[in-house]
């Protein structure tokens, strides 16, 4: 007699913000991918450079969250298809895999009126996803943060993003934070993130204008032309519009933006970068840079980008590619923050390359560094 057919294994992404535009984008995206309904435009982990690097295959993906608000995710899911974020007939195709997905979604917090301390939401938080992994049979999981960009702390309190950040890393969970909120750069969690054994990401997930500043700077800097000003402008629309409406909010995420900018051409150029909330422009974004720099003999020249684009579709494939590459991180005993991943963030950790060439070279070592015939 055979020997039964052993299943492979299965790997859980935990979405913080599981009802958002966002995390339902990742959930459909997966399923038509599995599906053969669409093809892996975007996901750089389905390129050949990483087919050798024992990722968990999409369909091994198994989805839960938590979120704070209440729309199923079939629904929004439909409203992302009516806005032209989700190919039209998708929710229809791919129903099934996200009622699974609505199952696994907990209540999220701290809601209005909620008496809980800080221990106790981080350990009903850590519960939820100790159960995820229990009861669905997963080899392991990894928490994603994608919900709205919240203010930055003032206090020692911590924020929401660093609740389940800590509780991620109690459950045993690789943790990314792919919003410009506190999440693990809490200094209180500090002591947590060193000593929890666990891989972990960067910050603010680099999929639009700081993508293409991330190009453009060395272009810059590696042909000696100075660059004068650079100023920007973002209007965009969505739940993350009306978050980054906040001033604090926009301030954290703008950080990313200029961290870019020094860090490429050495010296921070004048301009700022301003965001718009407006509300019709619904899950799509434009973003618009205009560089002032001086040629040679002095001479004055200009370039000016536009970036049209829809912020769930750019973000979702990184998102399932982050996912891979930590569980596979873990999966082979890597601990502590990953600066090979900074080729996907705006505000990497460790010591990482800021030109994307540079990141790219290394998220393939890496790559190279997690199959099967490499040693750790």
């Amino acid at each position: 007699m055979s020997a039964p057919r052993q299943l492979p294994p299965r790997v859980g992404v935990w979405l913080i913000g599981a009802r958002g535009s966002v995390a339902t984008t990742v959930v459909a995206g997966c399923a038509a991918l599995t599906a053969g309904l669409r093809p892996p435009t975007g996901l750089v982990t389905e390129t050949p450079a990483f087919a050798a690097s024992g990722l968990p295959a999409l369909s091994s993906l198994v989805f839960g969250g938590h979120d704070t608000l209440d729309c199923p995710l079939p629904k929004r899911a439909e409203q992302l298809a009516a806005g032209g974020v989700l190919p039209p007939g998708l929710p229809a195709a791919v129903e099934a895999e996200l009622a699974a997905a609505e199952r696994e979604i907990r209540p999220g917090g701290p809601l209005p009126g909620d008496t809980r301390d800080e221990e106790e939401l981080i350990a009903a938080f850590a519960t939820d996803l100790r159960d995820f992994v229990r009861r669905l049979g997963l080899d392991r999981a990894v928490v994603v943060n994608v919900a709205s960009t919240e203010p930055a702390p003032t206090g020692a309190a911590l924020p929401a993003s660093s609740l389940y950040a800590a509780a991620a890393l109690r459950a045993g969970c690789p943790y990314v934070n792919f919003t410009p909120s506190t999440g693990l750069h809490h200094p209180g969690l500090a002591g947590l993130a060193a000593s929890s054994g666990l891989p972990y990401g960067g910050r603010d997930g680099k999929t639009g204008q700081t993508l293409l500043r991330s190009v453009l700077g060395p272009m810059f800097a590696e042909r000696a032309l100075a660059v004068r000003a650079w100023s920007g402008t973002n209007l965009l629309g969505g739940g993350d519009g009306a978050a980054l409406a906040d001033p604090s909010a926009a301030a954290a995420k703008n950080a990313g933006k200029e961290r870019v900018l020094a860090d490429t051409l050495g010296t921070v150029p004048e301009g700022q970068v301003h965001i718009d909330d407006v509300p019709a422009l619904g899950d799509w974004k434009t973003a618009w840079d205009h560089v002032a720099f001086d040629g040679f003999l002095g001479t004055r020249m200009v370039l000016q980008t536009i970036w049209q684009g829809c912020d769930s579709a750019l973000a979702a494939p990184l998102v399932l590619d982050l996912a891979r590459l930590l569980a596979r991180a873990h999966e082979r005993g890597l601990s502590g923050p990953r600066p090979e991943l900074a080729f996907f963030f705006k505000d990497p950790v460790g010591d990482a390359p800021a030109s994307l060439s540079e990141q790219y070279a290394e998220l393939e070592r890496f790559a190279r560094r997690l199959s099967e015939e490499d040693g750790r």
